[in-house]
């Protein structure tokens, strides 16, 4: 299996059969590697071999998913870490891991652990965001059907404040399309929501939309606080 460089690419007229000798790896190559380890290790390999002026990141990112699709990985949460590598100073350590592994020129012996232990911490930390946001929104909607019952409010009301609680704009048309209302039942629900102080109006006629109230965000606050992510490589 190849490994790769940092800041210089394999000669030029190297990069053909390096190339050919990937194809043949990602086809039937080591197939007993945990499939994350492969995709890591595809990644790796096509930004090392640099075949091409520019894209080589973004192109061995992709290829990084498709292993990951080939073998059933399709959701892109758990396929891809570019979102994670957007998030913090994630960018910066992806490009430190990268030349460690490849170093100031091209050494395809060169020990890639600490890249592969980046790229597994990158989707450990991935679906850990994933689970957070699932564990979150159950608990708004939970919170915000407990208010709505006491309230004594129609249930289908929840779906307008918790569009609210998590930062959208709630409208009369969208609402009442969402949950199959007539004009009437669309606008007094909201309108017994403003009265609540859940809701706040803003605009007029047409323009007219809805926003969370200071009322609706405190209510919401402990179920959109976020949990700490972990490393599970800290030391």
């Amino acid at each position: 299996m190849l490994t790769g460089s940092a800041r210089a690419g394999p000669d030029a007229d190297d990069v053909p059969s390096l190339i050919s000798e990937l194809i043949d790896w990602l086809a039937d190559g080591e197939p007993e590697t945990p499939l994350l380890v492969r995709a890591s290790m595809a990644h790796l390999n096509l930004v090392k071999i640099h075949p091409w002026r520019d894209g080589n990141g973004r192109m061995a990112r992709c290829l990084h998913t498709l292993v990951l699709a080939r073998d059933g990985v399709l959701a892109p949460e758990f396929s891809s870490i570019e979102e994670w590598l957007g998030v913090g100073r994630n960018t910066y350590a992806y490009y430190d891991a990268l030349g460690e592994a490849g170093g100031p020129t091209w050494q395809p012996d060169n020990d890639t652990s600490r890249w592969i232990r980046f790229c597994l911490s990158a989707h450990h930390q991935q679906a850990q965001l994933v689970r957070q946001r699932l564990d979150q929104a159950a608990q708004l909607w939970e919170l915000l059907d407990t208010w709505v019952r006491r309230a004594a409010l129609p249930e289908r009301v929840v779906s307008a404040l918790y569009l609210a609680a998590t930062g959208g704009r709630v409208r009369r048309t969208v609402y009442q399309r969402d949950e199959g209302l007539t004009d009437d039942q669309a606008t007094r629900d909201l309108r017994a929501l403003v009265r609540a102080g859940m809701l706040e109006q803003h605009g007029e006629t047409r323009g007219r939309f809805y926003l969370t109230s200071p009322t609706l965000r405190d209510l919401a606050a402990p179920a959109l606080r976020p949990k700490e992510i972990i490393d599970p490589y800290r030391r």
